[in-house]
């Protein structure tokens, strides 16, 4: 089953002349041709703090030469170590005006996660908040980088909202100098000119690592600005909207379709730093958000917020949830409560970012056969098939392993060439997701090959078990895994967080499954756990949980 869904749909965004038939040649002629069109526009809010395209234009311009005066060009990547400050997008605009990459670090990462990144990219230089510069130092001692600035922040606002900033006091910079000094002493200045194709490298985002060591997928300035028109226009962003960062922007979700999209259209970028569901709530009322996207787990916090309410969500267009895949009770729980739809959306680090979504207005299908809720439907120039284990396509309806090709999908995996002739043949990214294309074109997530479950000959998909799960009025986040046992191969066993203030019993659990699923799908063994390890993309890691005893892990990886 193939859906080429490129003929279907116009794919210009309202007022942003960035469809990829009329698509500039980089996002810096992007991210020109927006501040021509309105530049006393608001570009960026944080929190008190606003900045206007003319601003962030003229910021952006003098943190480039500031870099080029320490040796920075074109091909070189630095790595930006923040959360979701306007730092980022400066740094972001700053480094493609050189003609360098952009190189997503995790502030969560330490020690030898960030290390082996920033080896594995040769990094030259690296941008980090104050407060990490000393450990920062010490563990790039000897690497390929060979500048480090820092920045506060403090900067581009002044509520100091104590629950988002530990401290209002000013630490010592970096050795090479404070991101604001540094635009301020390099004010009027800017960087020789490049000259920039589609092929140059925008973005370097490293894989979670779940199936191996992490690997640096190349989001070209094509891959990106296809991506941006594509969502743009899926979502029908307009001129004057605005969109609220609450992915985090090192992860390939929120670098694209939160910051560079609306950067590169007529729109308002909200910042609040790192998640945190009051601090997220308020920003949704007060800068009268109408777009976003972010994790299940950041919707599930902010649902259990007991002063959340409609009103917080009036202005809100369209809101969208990628990195982990929705069950079907959590959405209508959802909308029940806030009179929002929750819109699925999928993308990978190697699609750069969101390539399915549910179209804005529609409610996605469930594939009743799973009761798996539909991802929905492939976005203009993207081919969705379905293929068995040799690549051949497989009737509708028919299962097998999700495959994409389009202009969204990555040339390559940095440095390493088999990994991209073994996961991208002929430029098909093999996803390793299963999934099920209908007659319609909705695409439905069974599961991840990997993490079947074989019962006594019997396949079951956690996808499955998890959603039953779901639909219990207790359960905030399930996931399950295949454990090993002598007389069935493999059982079924459930990690399950409840909902503040909520009881069940593993037995209440077990007995609700039956009444769903049939007996062998069903978890012989329900572990509680006040939290589930995740990624920082909000995908619960299942990994993790195999072979625990049911007690809480002590310290998982942060991805």
């Amino acid at each position: 089953m193939t859906v080429d869904e490129g003929r279907r749909r116009d794919t210009s965004p309202s007022g942003s002349g960035t469809g990829p038939d009329a698509v500039p040649g980089s996002l810096v002629a992007a991210w020109k041709a927006r501040v021509a069109r309105n530049p006393g526009g608001t570009a960026l809010r944080f929190f008190d703090g606003a900045l206007s395209a003319r601003e962030v234009d003229a910021a952006s311009d003098a943190l480039a030469a500031a870099f080029e005066a320490r040796g920075t060009g074109r091909g070189d990547r630095v790595g930006v170590y923040l959360q979701n400050v306007p730092q980022y997008a400066l740094v972001l605009l700053a480094l493609w005006k050189l003609g360098a990459t952009a190189l997503g670090l995790n502030p969560m990462y330490r020690r030898r996660e960030l290390r082996r990144i920033v080896e594995d990219s040769g990094a030259v230089g690296v941008v980090c908040a104050d407060e990490d510069v000393h450990e920062t130092l010490g563990t790039l001692a000897g690497s390929t980088v060979r500048w480090l600035i820092s920045t506060s922040a403090l900067d581009y606002q002044s509520r100091n909202d104590p629950r988002v900033f530990a401290t209002t006091e000013r630490l010592a910079p970096a050795p090479d100098g404070d991101l604001v000094a540094l635009i301020g002493a390099y004010r009027g200045r800017r960087p020789a000119p490049v000259e920039l194709t589609p092929e140059d490298v925008a973005f370097l985002t490293y894989t979670s690592g779940t199936t191996g060591p992490p690997k640096g997928a190349m989001n070209t300035h094509a891959n990106v600005l296809s991506v941006v028109a594509t969502c743009a226009s899926w979502v029908r962003v307009d001129d004057g909207d605005v969109v609220f960062a609450m992915a985090p922007l090192f992860h390939i979700t929120g670098a694209v379709v939160n910051a560079t999209l609306s950067l590169l259209t007529d729109t308002t970028l909200v910042l609040a730093g790192r998640f945190h569901p009051e601090v997220a709530l308020e920003a949704f009322a007060e800068h009268q958000v109408t777009y976003t996207i972010g994790s299940i787990t950041a919707y599930n916090a902010i649902y259990e917020l007991p002063q959340a309410g409609p009103e917080h969500f009036a202005t809100a267009k369209a809101l969208y949830s990628g990195g982990a895949p929705i069950p079907p009770a959590t959405v209508e729980r959802f909308r029940e409560r806030f009179g929002v739809y929750l819109h699925n959306g999928y993308g990978m680090t190697e699609t750069t970012s969101a390539v399915i979504a549910v179209p804005p207005g529609e409610r996605a299908p469930v594939h009743l056969p799973s009761g798996t809720l539909s991802i929905g439907k492939p976005l203009p120039h993207l081919t969705a098939r379905v293929v068995d284990l040799h690549g051949d396509p497989m009737p509708c309806g028919q299962q097998g392993e999700l495959e994409l090709s389009g202009p969204q999908v990555v040339p390559g995996y940095w440095g390493k060439p088999e990994a991209t002739r073994r996961t991208m043949p002929e430029g098909r990214l093999r996803t390793g997701d299963v999934a099920v294309i209908d007659e319609q074109g909705w695409v439905y997530l069974v599961d991840r090959l990997k993490d079947q479950i074989n019962v006594s000959g019997y396949k079951v998909w956690p996808r499955e078990v998890e959603d039953a799960l779901y639909e219990h009025p207790s359960v905030l986040e399930a996931a399950v895994v295949g454990q090993p046992d002598e007389y069935r191969g493999e059982t079924v066993v459930a990690y399950v967080s409840l909902k503040a203030g909520l009881t069940a019993s593993a037995e209440e659990l077990i007995a609700f499954s039956r009444e769903r699923l049939a007996a062998y799908k069903c978890p012989r063994t329900i572990h509680f756990l006040a939290d589930l390890p995740k990624t920082q993309s909000g995908k619960i890691r299942r990994a993790e949980l195999r072979g625990l005893d049911g007690t809480e892990p002590d310290s998982p990886s942060k991805d």
